[in-house]
This record gives structure tokens, C-alpha cells and sequence, in this order.
């Protein structure tokens, strides 16, 4: 533990600063306020990446465990972490090294993405999860990485191509009801919003 606290203090000058936090964010911080969105049992095995520009990611540690956090993004507004199936990853990274190249469009990035799921430049998985968590800048304190004020979490099943035929689920649905999410799209999804 102490060498993982060692090499990401190290990594500390490379991640973005803080803006208008009340307390400075410390990696150790970051990472907890990262996994929240994890069932409590998988978050000390999640890799953890963090933000060294508007589109670009560090790791802060790399985990043994089958998921990949994104660290909340100080230049954006509120407080974001997701975490999702690391066989998500290329897809996940490709809609970031698009953004970076100046594409800002979601249905551009979708439309490109898509294609090259379709001639196999991206491998997606059959299914994989994605638990996300949002809210204020004041729901998390940061010197301790911990949730302090509402929180609203989103959970999802990726499931590339589903469609409401291949698995009965509608396509709009109120909180707490499952529903399908771009049918029959390499991003179909499974949404599942708890009621909380």
C-alpha cells in the first residue's frame, strides 16, 4: 500500500488542478471518490484512471479486478465517476481520442465508433457493466474522497446489438424500471436508475 500511495503522489504534478475546491485533491482522495460508484467489494480491485487534460487520462493505479474507474474531471462542472468493464475500455478510450482530435459531435463520435466496431477495429464485448455516480461539487469532500451531499447513481448493462425484441425490455421506462438504451447499436444498453 505504501508503494501504491508513493507512485501516485508521483503522478500528483501530472493531473489537472482543482478548480474552486475547498480542500486540495489528493491521489489517495481521487481514488476513493473514483470507486464510489462500485459495489463496495470491487473497489479496492479497480484500475483507476485519472485526468491530465480535458479528454486525456493517467493511470493512478492499476488494479487486479475486472473494472476500469474514471476519475471525476475537475475542468467539468460537478462531480462524475464511472466505472466500467475493462473489455469496454477501447471503445471507452476511442470516444476520448476522438474528442481530442476536435470532434465534439456525440453522434459523429457514435457514427465513427460504430463503424469501426462493425469492421472490427474495436472488439466489444458480448456484455458489461458501467456503474456511474453524480452530483454537486459539494457531494464530495475531497480530503477525504468521500460522499458528502446527494448523489444520483445510474447502473447500466451494455449489451452490443440488443434490441427490445432480442430481449423484452422497453425502450422508455420510469426510475426503477429497466429499459433498453440505443437498440440494436454497438452501445445498446440495459438502464437501470435506482430509485434513491
Amino acid at each position: 500500500m505504501r508503494q501504491l500511495l508513493l507512485a501516485t503522489s508521483l503522478l500528483l504534478p501530472t493531473l489537472l488542478p482543482a478548480q474552486g475546491d475547498a480542500a486540495p485533491r489528493g491521489a489517495a482522495a481521487v481514488i476513493q471518490a473514483a470507486v464510489l460508484p462500485l459495489p463496495e467489494a470491487m473497489r479496492d480491485g479497480a484500475t483507476v484512471l485519472g485526468w491530465t487534460a480535458r479528454w486525456a487520462t493517467t493511470p493512478l493505479r492499476t488494479g487486479t479486478g475486472p473494472m476500469i474507474c474514471l476519475a471525476d474531471n475537475p475542468l467539468v462542472e460537478g462531480y462524475h465517476a464511472a466505472c466500467y468493464h475493462r473489455a469496454m475500455e477501447p471503445y471507452m478510450e476511442r470516444g476520448r481520442a476522438l474528442r481530442r482530435a476536435g470532434i465534439t459531435d456525440r453522434a459523429t463520435i457514435d457514427s465513427i465508433r460504430y463503424a469501426e466496431v462493425q469492421d472490427g477495429s474495436i472488439a466489444m464485448p458480448v456484455m458489461a457493466a458501467l456503474f456511474q455516480l453524480n452530483g454537486t461539487d459539494a457531494a464530495i469532500d475531497w480530503a477525504t474522497g468521500t460522499a458528502t451531499g446527494p448523489v444520483r447513481a445510474l447502473h447500466v448493462v451494455y449489451i452490443p446489438g440488443a434490441t427490445s425484441e432480442s430481449t423484452g425490455l422497453p425502450l422508455g421506462a420510469p426510475a426503477g424500471t429497466p429499459w433498453l438504451m440505443s437498440p440494436g447499436t454497438p452501445s445498446a444498453h440495459l438502464m437501470l436508475v435506482p430509485s434513491m
